[in-house]
């Protein structure tokens, strides 16, 4: 850690440097565009899956006052347009079911683009499937992982209600009897706040890219990020409440108002991804293919992103052959834990199937 704090402004340089090379405001802009389109699905999806466990209605309250937060009044009318519009029943088992597939595969499209996004932005290319059935078991397993994504933001969802709920409970509890009670109370939801938030990131960065990476690098870069990420919420929150933003775009006004702050947020992250990739490359466990490939040494030309010290190397020797037999079995074992998180994402499909369609029904 002494040395992460001595290297910070090196660390921070070369961060910036591959931040800007691999566009990340382009991947931003795209992505803002496919969170648009998967907003509505995803958001009832999520609330489908928290409402098995907690009640629907506060769960969507909850989600309606997390989004006012972020994006004001004006956004969170969007949203919860677009709920509205999403929830709306449909007519006959077969529209239904259309219905329910088109959210589905709505909410897998973000997902799916910040796959893309982040092998971008830690080089890894993807190998062409051989084969009609390599490529559709390679989208099932996609689906399945993106499924499993979602699974994972509902229970930090229903992990965030558990833990409001048991600080109000706290608060009306333990009253004016200690003076600072109430700053105690802030301070330990912004820690549980960004503890959540670390969470998910560690997620994306662990299982999204097509890449090895240890957990000791997955969560100081998550952690990195989710206090960019809490910074940047409210710096963003501050510049579109005393903007005119919204009136500046008219009708579109709320929409336009919900990519500015998905688009800087999705920079926020990919900022993140840019650092936690610098950092496992310079003093961690280094990122590599999921690929059980030896790539060659190639000659780069001067400048380019190769030549950077802390983009990995991998030549064909005695040593290397070794370290690809560690990578296989570690590979392995994480492609196991994946088929495990795909198997419970399968079991909880019925469930949530069962909710969407009574949801839709009323």
């Amino acid at each position: 850690m002494r040395k992460l704090f001595s290297n910070l402004p090196n660390l921070l340089k070369l961060t910036y440097q591959g931040w800007k090379e691999d566009k990340a405001s382009r991947l931003s802009a795209a992505l803002a565009y496919y969170t648009i389109f998967s907003l509505a699905p995803l958001l009832v999806i999520v609330i489908a899956i928290t409402g098995l466990f907690w009640q629907r209605e506060v769960v969507q309250s909850q989600v309606m006052t997390q989004v006012a937060g972020l994006v004001g009044p004006e956004g969170e009318a969007f949203v919860s347009s677009l709920l509205t519009s999403a929830n709306k029943p449909a007519e006959g088992i077969i529209a239904t079911l259309v219905g329910i597939i088109t959210l589905l595969f709505g909410a897998l499209g973000v997902f799916n683009e910040l796959h893309n996004a982040l092998n971008t932005i830690w080089d890894i290319k993807e190998e062409e499937t051989k084969g009609f059935l390599q490529s559709i078991k390679k989208v099932i397993f996609s689906r399945l992982l993106s499924f499993s994504m979602i699974l994972g933001i509902g229970f930090l969802l229903l992990v965030s209600l558990v833990v409001s709920a048991g600080l109000s409970a706290a608060q009306e509890t333990v009253g004016n009897a200690i003076p600072i009670s109430e700053i105690l109370l802030q301070l330990a939801n912004l820690v549980i706040s960004i503890g959540v938030i670390t969470v998910l990131f560690a997620l994306i960065y662990k299982y999204l890219p097509d890449a090895e990476i240890a957990w000791r690098d997955v969560w100081l870069g998550a952690f990195v990020t989710a206090i960019l990420f809490s910074l940047g919420k409210m710096l963003i929150g501050l510049y579109l409440g005393n903007s005119a933003v919204a009136s500046s775009f008219g009708a579109a006004g709320s929409l336009a108002l919900l990519l500015i702050w998905i688009y800087y947020s999705a920079q926020i992250l990919f900022f993140g991804a840019e650092f936690t990739q610098v950092y496992a490359n310079q003093y961690g466990s280094k990122i590599v293919p999921e690929e059980d490939v030896i790539q060659p040494e190639e000659s780069p030309q001067p400048g380019s992103k190769a030549t950077r010290e802390f983009k990995p190397q991998f030549a064909v020797s005695a040593a290397s052959a070794v370290m690809a037999g560690e990578k296989r079995l570690e590979r392995e074992n994480q492609q196991t834990a994946r088929v495990f998180v795909g198997l419970m994402a399968a079991s909880f499909f019925t469930g949530i199937l069962t909710t969407i369609l009574g949801l839709r029904r009323k």
